[in-house]
């Protein structure tokens, strides 16, 4: 079960409009293309010549949907009004930014691999949410970032999820094509972070790493940023409607 750490009023004042800073929702378009080679990019892990992203977006799916609906129940009550599902587009853009990633004069090709129990077909509080039919194989266009191709992974019982997550980003780190990772794990159950801290200690300098929770946790060689401001983005959160 996911703790939260933050009571409506604590995480109103950590996260008041003096010290959050709320993006405008960017001019994003959904590009219903399929990108069939990266449908395949994670099923074959042991390929050394596999070409990634330069930008590689990690997230244990059912965490941030769990997460997005717990701040939804809470700023409901707090502000007075439906929130409404999060747009998965601005929440992946937020984490780019989040992560350090800049136009800086072109654009970029992100990758953001969702991951997933076999058993949830969808996400309960995003749009799009169909894991198959809306999510897997499609991509969008940011006019500031550029690209954001999304592919979707359910995990069986064959291996957990974190095992999955995790060598995930053992792969993806020892590509030299990739240049920033950003990983949100479920950091609130199991080992799975401590073992992230443990596997990217040896990491390149050169990797740009960010490492998303819901409150800050034990530092390594990564940076850390605070999940909730993404996702509070992606739901229509205003700055001015916090007090």
């Amino acid at each position: 079960m996911l703790v939260l750490y933050f009571s409506v009023s604590e995480f109103s004042k950590f996260a008041s409009k003096d010290t959050l800073f709320f993006r405008e929702k960017q001019e994003i378009r959904w590009l219903y293309v399929l990108h069939s080679f990266f449908f395949r990019i994670f099923a074959t892990m042991n390929e050394e010549n596999i070409k990634l992203s330069e930008n590689v977006i990690i997230a244990d799916a059912d965490y941030i949907d769990h997460v997005a609906f717990m701040l939804s129940v809470q700023f409901e009550r707090m502000i007075g009004r439906k929130i409404p599902q999060a747009d998965l587009s601005q929440w992946a853009v937020c984490i780019a930014l989040d992560g350090g990633l800049r136009n800086k004069g072109k654009k970029h090709e992100t990758q953001v691999v969702l991951i997933h129990e076999a058993k949830n077909k969808k996400m309960e509080n995003f749009q799009p949410s169909d894991y198959e039919k809306e999510l897997n194989a499609q991509a969008f266009e940011d006019k500031e970032l550029g690209e954001f191709i999304i592919n979707a992974f359910a995990i069986n019982d064959i291996a957990s999820k974190d095992e999955y997550i995790l060598d995930l980003v053992k792969t993806v780190c020892n590509h030299d094509e990739v240049n920033r990772v950003m990983i949100i794990p479920n950091g609130e159950e199991g080992d799975i972070y401590d073992k992230l801290r443990d596997t990217l200690r040896n990491v390149d300098e050169d990797k740009h790493i960010t490492m998303f929770a819901m409150q800050p946790m034990p530092g390594g060689n990564f940076k850390q940023e605070i999940l909730g401001y993404s996702l509070m983005s992606a739901l229509g959160i205003r700055a001015d409607e916090i007090k």
